[in-house]
């Protein structure tokens, strides 16, 4: 032991303390081992000061006949059993976090009281000297005054326990606890923490929590499920509204194939049908933009098979429309046309039908015609790398083939049916002229192939190759060294 150590044992105590607070702080979270490894070793060096020095926790403060040493050696020997429990909480905690995680932290904190709770009574006992009898006879009777005060918080923690325990859910787990749905941020003594699909976060009591109804959206992995319920008309055929639900199904691509989506009946009255489409994707964040994609395609094939929702029924269209004329409205390219300019433009449309599988335009051919989806499911497919993938789905209203009408430029992709599809056809010949005199359409095509091209390009070009770094033993390694 260095000689200042040994004459001034108490200052060097003091001082290893505050040296303690220092390092756990300035030392990252992110090296929690060597956090622990410091505190150790300080707390090793800590206990051999005092026990050179004859400060026994175990025993009696020494300097009786010195009043100001000896409070201070008590206070001391009370340090080093607070130092102790709080070394060997945090030693337990690194193993717990270790191997169960956040789950097991409020199991730690518990352990860690009642640690902090003996380490209390035995300081009492050896080096006050107090009677532990009598003061744990009395902190019971404080244990249930204090107890009654705080029926509702001691719920909590309980409830808090059992939910660590049995674990219905965990940190970033996707659930709904009592109609309240959000995202696991934190299980803490008292609360569960969610942050909602708006932002905010709502605070759920535990023991709220373990007696609700709780679904968790996370189990089973990669596997969340989706609900889209639709109201039509009485007078639709159910098998109409079904078949036009279901391709809707099929053009939507985030949908998972298995378990495979659905479409049910599920309630009828005066006012009107109601259907509901289920369906799963692979991913929590996608979920709110693959149902209003779901809504839309729903929307999109169902007024493509006549039969319109009971909120959109005053827009519809009226049943006298041929249609051809009726797909001119519902168009987003073509509804800028004036009504009569949408008569003539129907008159020079053919509609023509393909079996599912069936090629509707193949890659590299340069178009004559332009197409205008009216029914069904048309698949896009391109190559990369000599292999060809899916890149995309089109529905009702979507048109095909404007590379060839704008530019003579020759199709990227095949366009194959899906399902069964219906299209109209307008020869180039025609266009080109309408084209020509409406600078609106003709830029809102333009546009649209732009996107096309853009997206074809992204979708087929490879990932840059990021180099690896290299560090000089992989260096040694790779010279055969």
């Amino acid at each position: 032991m260095p000689s200042f150590i040994a004459d001034h044992p108490m200052l060097c105590a003091v001082a290893l303390i505050f040296i303690d607070i220092a390092v756990w702080r300035l030392i990252s979270v992110n090296l929690a081992n060597w956090k622990l490894a410091a505190r150790l070793a300080i707390f090793a060096v800590y206990s051999a000061v005092l026990f050179n020095d004859g400060m026994n926790p175990m025993q009696l403060a020494p300097y009786a006949d010195n009043t100001a040493l000896h409070l201070a050696a008590t206070a001391l020997q009370i340090g080093w059993w607070l130092f102790a429990a709080r070394t060997l909480t945090v030693l337990l905690g690194t193993v717990m976090m270790q191997r169960v995680g956040h789950g097991g932290r409020l199991l730690q904190d518990l352990m860690g009281a009642v640690i902090f709770l003996i380490a209390i009574i035995a300081a009492m006992a050896y080096v006050l000297d107090l009677p532990v009898k009598g003061v744990l006879a009395t902190s019971g009777a404080v244990a249930i005054i204090v107890g009654l005060a705080l029926q509702s918080t001691l719920s909590d923690v309980f409830s808090g326990i059992v939910l660590n325990t049995t674990k219905p859910y965990q940190l970033d787990d996707w659930i709904s606890i009592d109609g309240t749905e959000g995202r696991v941020t934190d299980i803490d003594w008292r609360a569960t923490r969610l942050q909602t699909s708006q932002g905010n976060m709502a605070v759920i009591p535990n023991s709220l929590a373990a007696k609700a109804k709780i679904i968790n959206f996370s189990r089973p992995a990669d596997v969340f499920g989706l609900v889209v319920s639709l109201q039509v008309s009485p007078h639709a055929r159910p098998q109409t509204v079904i078949e036009a639900l279901e391709r809707a199904m099929q053009g939507c691509r985030p949908l998972l194939v298995k378990p495979a989506p659905s479409v049910a009946f599920k309630t009828s009255a005066s006012g009107g049908v109601e259907y509901e489409i289920s369906g799963f994707v692979p991913a929590m964040g996608i979920k709110r933009e693959v149902r209003n994609q779901l809504y839309d395609l729903a929307f999109r094939h169902l007024q493509a098979a006549g039969v319109s929702l009971l909120s959109a029924s005053e827009g519809s269209v009226p049943p006298a429309l041929s249609g051809a004329r009726a797909l001119l409205e519902r168009s987003s390219i073509f509804s800028t046309l004036r009504q009569d300019e949408k008569d003539t433009f129907s008159q020079n449309m053919t509609l023509h039908s393909y079996r599912a599988g069936e090629m509707i335009l193949p890659s590299g051919q340069v178009s004559d015609h332009l197409f205008i989806v009216e029914s069904g499911v048309v698949s896009v497919m391109l190559i990369k790398g000599g292999h060809t993938f899916e890149a995309g789905r089109m529905g009702p209203g979507e048109v095909i083939g404007e590379a060839g009408i704008l530019s003579d430029r020759a199709t990227l992709a095949d366009f194959s049916a899906k399902t069964f599809c219906t299209l109209y056809r307008i020869e180039k010949a025609y266009l080109k002229p309408c084209l020509d005199a409406r600078h609106d359409i003709s830029e809102a095509m333009k546009a649209l192939l732009d996107l096309r091209l853009h997206t074809a390009q992204a979708l087929t070009q490879d990932a840059p190759v990021v180099p690896v770094k290299k560090g000089f033993l992989q260096w040694l390694r790779s010279r055969g060294l």
